[in-house]
């Protein structure tokens, strides 16, 4: 599966989740801070850009920070066909997958810890997506 990922600031977690996706056999799609070369690392910039990436199947899903993941959420949730889901813990980022139909992750840089992530991403990928979700014309 293509995950395109990005953050404004580069750290433990955000290496530790690349790191994570690769291990499970995932192709990473980096933006921002995380990206080789790219210039546009504020938050509103790197998840718009992830959101377009998985919007236009250029990713199959993604995953955004920001500190408190507020911002990042905001801002992908502003490109169309793109469900991001603020998860806290794996019980969250199972019900998003469930009941949200989410597409992206958004994680908290200040208040998520490793160990959690590894949870979110475990509920994450384990809950199947939705087959029968019925999306508006250019959504996906």
């Amino acid at each position: 599966m293509k995950i395109a990922i990005g953050s404004d600031e580069r750290t433990n977690l955000t290496d530790r989740i690349v790191e994570e996706l690769l291990q499970r056999g995932h192709e990473v799609i980096p933006f921002g801070s995380l990206a080789e070369n790219d210039l546009e690392v504020d938050w509103p910039l790197s998840c718009s850009k992830v959101a377009l990436a998985v919007a236009t199947q250029k990713a199959d899903e993604g995953i955004v920070f920001c500190w408190t993941g507020t911002g990042a959420s905001i801002a992908a949730n502003k490109v169309l066909g793109i469900r991001a889901a603020l998860c806290h813990d794996a019980e969250t980022a199972r019900g998003a997958r469930i009941w949200n139909h989410a597409n992206v992750l958004v994680l908290s840089l200040r208040a998520t810890t490793e160990a959690i992530a590894k949870e979110i991403l475990d509920a994450w990928f384990t809950t199947p997506y939705p087959s029968s979700v019925t999306l508006r014309e250019g959504e996906r």
